[in-house]
């Protein structure tokens, strides 16, 4: 089972939904800001793990290349959603509805600033690729073992360029320059530790993907260039 099979099957398509859904979510969820005693995080931090658990299930399973076209086509939805919502944003509301909470709040989420939406669509490309990147290399490395290992590197690693390109593009100015370094480790380890919560599961359906697929590709020859289909 060492062949990846071109055509999409359902369930790729399950867990392409799931993947696209939660960046969506994510980023919605991300105007939320949460303050629990000394820690300071944003409302995504609830489902956007959820998307790196995906990239290591696609990335396991079915190789780099097939998690490339996953992770380029959540971009592209989540591009057109963010843009289309920009663009309604822009024009006039009713009188009656403006000002109201549904008014206010709808601008609050479309009516982002350009180095927001710029910030996260960048640290979400960095970090998910570097991400499957890592599970590809280390799962021909190991010869497919130690699944848990590169799990928690590769969402890690992950993770960690994902903040680390976010917040400073994102919020520098904004969030005071001491407190970024506490703001980033907060959310790298937040995350991380949700994903190690929650690996039992994922290391149950990385199995029973493969065995339902009849599949488990390892990434030997193949080029790592983002950009080439």
């Amino acid at each position: 089972m060492t062949q990846q099979k071109h055509q999409i099957s359902a369930l790729f398509l399950i867990l392409a939904t799931l993947f696209t859904t939660g960046l969506m979510m994510a980023n919605l969820f991300a105007t939320k800001q949460i303050s629990f005693g000394p820690v300071n995080f944003t409302g995504a931090i609830f489902v956007f793990p959820i998307t790196y658990i995906v990239n290591d299930v696609v990335s396991e399973v079915y190789g780099f290349n097939r998690a490339k076209t996953l992770i380029w086509m959540a971009f592209a939805l989540n591009f057109a959603f963010v843009i289309i919502g920009w663009l309604i944003d822009l024009i006039p509301g009713a009188v009656w509805w403006q000002e109201t909470p549904a008014g206010v709040g709808f601008h609050a989420i479309f009516g982002l600033a350009p180095r927001i939406v710029f910030a996260s669509f960048l640290a979400f490309l960095v970090g998910s690729f570097m991400n499957a990147f890592v599970m590809s290399k280390m799962k021909v490395r190991d010869n497919g073992k130690r699944f848990t290992l590169r799990a928690i590197l590769s969402s890690l690693l992950g993770e960690a360029c994902d903040s680390v390109i976010f917040f400073p593009v994102a919020l520098l100015g904004i969030v005071p320059l001491d407190q970024m370094p506490s703001f980033v480790l907060w959310q790298v380890g937040l995350k991380t530790a949700y994903e190690i919560i929650i690996l039992p599961v994922t290391v149950r359906v990385v199995k029973w993907v493969k065995k339902h697929e009849d599949i488990d590709v390892f990434d030997t020859n193949i080029s790592y260039n983002i950009f080439k289909k």
